[in-house]
C-alpha cells in the first residue's frame, strides 16, 4: 500500500509539472505573438529583440537590458520615459505573457 502512495504521488507531481511546463509555452508563445504583431503594445516597433527578429530604435535593445518578468511588467504597466502605460489596453494576463516573454528571450543568447 505504502509503495502504490509514493507511485501514485510521483505520477501526480509529474503530471503536475507537465502541466505547468506546457502552461509556461503557451504563456511564452502568446508572449512572443505580442511582441512582435503590429497592435498595442507594438514592442517590435520600438525594440530590439534578437529572438523575436526586431530591430526597433526608439527603446532600449532588451537583449543588452535582459530585464527581469518583474521589471517588464512595470513598464507595461506604468509606462516608462518616451514608453505609454499599456494597462487600460492589456489584460494582467497579456502582460504576464510579455514580461515573461521578454524576461527568458532577452537572456537566450
Amino acid at each position: 500500500m505504502m509503495k502504490t502512495t509514493h507511485t501514485l504521488a510521483a505520477l501526480l507531481l509529474s503530471v503536475l509539472a507537465a502541466a505547468a511546463h506546457a502552461d509556461e509555452a503557451a504563456q511564452l508563445a502568446r508572449g512572443k505573438q505580442l511582441f512582435t504583431v503590429a497592435a498595442t503594445p507594438a514592442c517590435a516597433v520600438c525594440h530590439t529583440l534578437k529572438d523575436a527578429g526586431t530591430e526597433g530604435a526608439i527603446g532600449p535593445v532588451l537583449d543588452e537590458l535582459q530585464p527581469d518578468a518583474a521589471r517588464v511588467a512595470r513598464a507595461l504597466r506604468d509606462g516608462i520615459g518616451s514608453m505609454p502605460s499599456f494597462k487600460a489596453t492589456m489584460s494582467e494576463a497579456d502582460i504576464a505573457a510579455v514580461a515573461l516573454y521578454v524576461s527568458q528571450a532577452s537572456r537566450a543568447r
